[in-house]
């Protein structure tokens, strides 16, 4: 994480070189202003992370400032300096949205500890507001297991965690993209800031714009009140996009100029805002086909896979899962309140030679349903009902199936159960409805029949 940037606001040079020597030596990014309309055009243009404000402006006054810059971005904290100090003004100011008020000459060491409090502060609002959109989780280790796979995948992760370049994770649905994500977050430069995560699949270009940069009132039919983006929210943190290969093309070019110029404008906003966010998005589909079908600017995935990381499958560290099944069943039995659960050695040997298209999502579902259904501690091979309707083939039933079978004849029976409705099929597996539709292209399901539109709810009429 850079330095925070402080917007010093004083007429006398004398003043501002003395804050701004004090402030650098702190370790803060300094730059200066002698007038509102200076200030103001500093404020929208670099987005500070506090700013002090000297009351008396050769143009106007602090109040007056604040009232204009605080209608656009009331998130900056301010600190207001006067030498005419009074009760009223004080309430004044701090009804205006000031953060401190404090009477001239202020001493440098108290000014200092009042910025460092009240960046504390609003980190700390950034957080609560952060929470409050995406559900509390857990902090899983993304790498359990002893295979040369996972061990790879922590040794560069661990080489890339401290950079704040953007991460684009790549693999199979269920493998661990968003575990990743969370654990680059929590140990990398921006720990102590907001981690917001959005997932991409499926939205409509309107929706995924409003939440990604937000909107100002009265900005289009429904939009009775402004709505603060995720990219504000995450200002200074981490933004996790899940499924950008999904992103709408009419939205990519604004997120690259978000990356590029680290600047966003609201829907409905003439102004630009600045933001400082570190990026990472993840994908199970071929980026580079996606690009081959013009469906993802080459541009933009230039500039999000600085550092690329893949999670491995599970079929490709099996003998990873007797760990994994531990570790996730000591979280099941817990949350079910039931004893010391086990496997027995024939079911573990089924568990490790599934294929396990679905990955660790896949196998958590498994072992869930089976210390649900079973009434003994001991699991055996008949607690076992896999979300694959293809039952696992060791190699003496005849030939062994290939992912792609396993995979074309399970989206078969889940379409077949659920009618033919790609919306619902696509929530019962556990992806977006855009990635079912190219998976039923890709294996040529139905293709006796038309695809539905996006209007349609069914894959057949």
């Amino acid at each position: 994480m850079g330095k925070n940037t402080v917007l010093v606001v004083d007429d006398d040079v004398s003043v501002r070189e003395v804050i701004r020597k004090f402030l650098e030596r702190a370790r803060h990014e300094v730059i200066e202003a002698e007038t509102c309309a200076a200030a103001e055009r500093l404020w929208r243009e670099t987005r500070p992370d506090i700013a002090v404000f000297d009351y008396g402006l050769p143009d106007g006054n602090a109040l007056d400032l604040l009232r204009r810059l605080r209608a656009f971005d009331d998130s900056i904290p301010v600190i207001v300096l006067t030498g005419y100090g009074s009760i009223d003004l004080a309430v004044e100011a701090m009804r205006l949205g000031a953060e401190q008020f404090l009477t001239k000459p202020a001493e440098l060491a108290t000014l200092s500890l009042l910025i460092e409090r009240s960046l504390e502060n609003r980190r700390n609002r950034q957080k609560q507001l952060a929470a409050s959109c995406h559900k509390n989780r857990d902090n899983p280790d993304p790498f359990i297991g002893i295979s040369d796979a996972i061990r790879e995948l922590e040794h560069v992760a661990r080489r890339v965690v401290l950079s704040n370049s953007p991460v684009l994770i790549q693999g199979e649905t269920g493998t661990g993209k968003g575990v990743l994500a969370h654990w680059l977050h929590r140990n990398g430069p921006r720990a102590a800031e907001p981690f917001v995560d959005l997932n991409c699949g499926g939205l409509s270009h309107g929706l995924l714009e409003t939440e990604l940069f937000g909107h100002e009132r009265g900005a289009f039919t429904g939009a009775v009140q402004t709505k603060t983006g995720l990219l504000e929210i995450a200002h200074k943190g981490t933004i996790f996009l899940d499924e950008i290969g999904d992103v709408d093309l009419q939205v990519q070019p604004k997120l690259l100029k978000v990356l590029e110029e680290k600047r966003f404008r609201r829907l409905g906003d003439v102004r630009d805002r600045r933001v400082d966010i570190r990026l990472i998005a993840a994908s199970h589909q071929d980026m580079g086909a996606l690009i081959r079908r013009r469906m993802f600017r080459e541009d933009l995935y230039f500039r999000i896979n600085t550092i690329t990381l893949t999670t491995p499958p599970l079929r490709e560290r099996k003998e990873d899962i007797p760990i994994l099944v531990r570790g996730l069943l000591d979280g099941i039995q817990n949350d079910l309140g039931k004893g010391n659960l086990e496997f027995s050695a024939k079911a573990m040997q089924i568990l490790r030679a599934y294929s396990w298209p679905g990955n660790i999502r896949e196998l958590r579902n498994v072992l869930e349903r089976a210390a649900l259904l079973s009434t003994s501690q001991v699991l055996s091979e008949d607690d076992l009902h896999f979300d694959s309707p293809v039952e696992p083939d060791f190699g003496e039933r005849g030939r062994i199936k290939t992912l792609d079978e396993v995979e074309r004849q399970y989206i078969e029976l889940v379409l077949s159960r659920e009618g033919g409705r790609v919306e619902r099929a696509a929530k019962k597996l556990g992806i977006p409805r855009s990635s079912l539709y190219y998976k039923i292209k890709q294996h040529g399901i139905g293709r006796a029949n038309p695809i539905p539109r996006s209007g349609e709810s069914a894959l057949h009429g």
